[in-house]
């Protein structure tokens, strides 16, 4: 039997760096202060996702894994995988990293490691990023971080508007002021912070360090990447971003009409640039920027109409 696309409701967070781009961009309806993420699909214990309409309405992505494990076909494991968001760095994230999923079962009660990547929507003319670290040693790496010699540390890259970051685990890494991006992760909100600019939390107090956590999970061999630069080729409107063990993720370009199949056991889609609309066999769905759905395991193709960007991902 065909199943209808899964609409959820964005849930949104406030960030010390967040601004209000979420609302002037993508026109959701924020709260007060400082936004700077919308979790837009996500079944995480800090953001389940409502589903706003069809024959689930008002149930979380969450009980639909538990409940109504046949819209996820065969994917496998005890909680929906990935999570979807959009990030409005207003001001500068702090330096940090992610534990794989074995330090992160170990370490932080069962958690998913977090492998993630970003896609940058927009970003300042002089925007730059942290991605990777120059340190070849956890004792190298101790003893710059403990000098707060930033500049012979981190690696800074140049950024631009459709640019492309993988982020391993094991990655330094920091989204800076004036940055925009749509990110694609595991289900996981487990971050080690190496140093946040000595700023001070709600509360008054310096924000926690985990730099124990932090020099355990460093990978000291990757080799970290001068650009961001899309450089794979775009075939009828799409295009590969990145395929690994835990995801791929593709963005796609719809002009007018396309069809793509659906032949996974779920698939992710956002709405990045543009308007449009989807029909399946269960019916039509209007799609304004920052829609986004998930499509289950029969829903069938995807019948896009309009101009727009989508930005699409699976297990």
């Amino acid at each position: 039997m065909a199943q209808d696309l899964i609409i959820t409701k964005p849930i949104f967070h406030d960030k010390i760096w967040g601004g209000r781009r979420l609302e002037s961009v993508f026109h959701y309806d924020i709260p007060a202060g400082k936004i700077g993420e919308c979790w837009a699909i996500s079944a995480h214990p800090h953001g389940d996702c409502l589903i706003e309409e069809g024959p689930y309405k008002g149930s979380t992505l969450s009980q639909l894994w538990d409940e109504h494990h046949e819209l996820f076909g065969a994917a496998a494991g005890d909680r929906f995988p990935l999570l979807i968001k959009i990030l409005d760095a207003d001001g500068d994230l702090s330096i940090q990293v992610h534990p794989d999923d074995e330090y992160a079962r170990v370490h932080e009660h069962g958690s998913l490691g977090k492998k993630e990547c970003w896609y940058v929507l927009d970003c300042d003319p002089d925007a730059t990023i942290i991605i990777g670290q120059k340190a070849k040693s956890r004792e190298e790496f101790a003893k710059l971080v403990e000098a707060g010699d930033w500049g012979d540390l981190l690696n800074e890259v140049p950024i631009h508007k459709g640019d492309f970051f993988q982020i391993n685990p094991g990655t330094l890494h920091a989204i800076k002021a004036g940055t925009l991006v749509l990110e694609t992760q595991q289900s996981s909100d487990v971050t080690y912070r190496v140093y946040d600019y000595d700023r001070l939390g709600a509360d008054g107090k310096p924000r926690e360090l985990h730099l124990e956590q932090s020099t355990d999970c460093v990978d000291y061999q990757m080799k970290a990447p001068a650009s961001g630069a899309v450089t794979n080729p775009e075939v009828d409107g799409v295009t590969l971003l990145n395929s690994n063990d835990r995801y791929t993720v593709e963005r796609v370009r719809v002009s007018g009409e396309k069809t793509l199949p659906q032949d996974h056991d779920f698939m992710c889609v956002s709405v990045i640039e543009g308007v449009g609309s989807v029909s399946t066999a269960c019916g039509t769905h209007d799609l304004p920027l920052g829609s986004h759905f998930v499509a289950p395991a029969q829903s069938g193709d995807l019948a896009f109409s309009g101009d727009m960007t989508l930005i699409c991902s699976w297990v």
